[in-house]
């Protein structure tokens, strides 16, 4: 990967729910309920579509062969990510993962962004906490 690549890390969904403390991004053509933690003011009125950058702390990512792109569970916080990469910034050890939509993940210390490269199937746990931050 290069010293900085990214590639098209906003999200787009439909705001569904919204306090000061969590909201919930459906995401259009699924199922997918994500809730989130607000980062600074969410200004999206509800039910209309918003977009912003999600991110999370991933635990150990494993490279994976077979598989598809998914988000565990459907309704609540994401717990588990599966997806294609499709950028990062070495910089900062992050990797922005293609599941159901863009989420940029933060790596562990001992994982390096620059081991994997765009276009690797990846799967992976996420620590709670994950935010959603509105694009401008």
């Amino acid at each position: 990967m290069s010293e900085a690549a990214t590639a098209g890390p906003i999200a787009t969904g439909v705001l569904a729910e919204k306090t000061s403390e969590k909201l919930v991004l459906a995401v259009p053509g699924t199922d997918y309920r994500l809730k989130l933690i607000p980062v600074g003011q969410v200004n999206g009125p509800l039910n209309e579509r918003i977009q912003g950058t999600i991110r999370a702390n991933a635990q150990r990512v494993d490279v994976i062969s077979a598989g598809g792109r998914f988000i565990e569970p459907v309704f609540g916080r994401p717990r588990r990510v599966q997806g294609r990469i499709i950028g990062g910034d070495v910089k900062a050890n992050t990797l922005t993962v293609l599941a159901a939509v863009p989420i940029t993940v933060t790596l562990m210390p001992h994982q390096q962004a620059g081991k994997f490269a765009i276009g690797q199937m990846v799967s992976f746990d996420v620590e709670p906490g994950a935010t959603f931050e509105e694009s401008a």
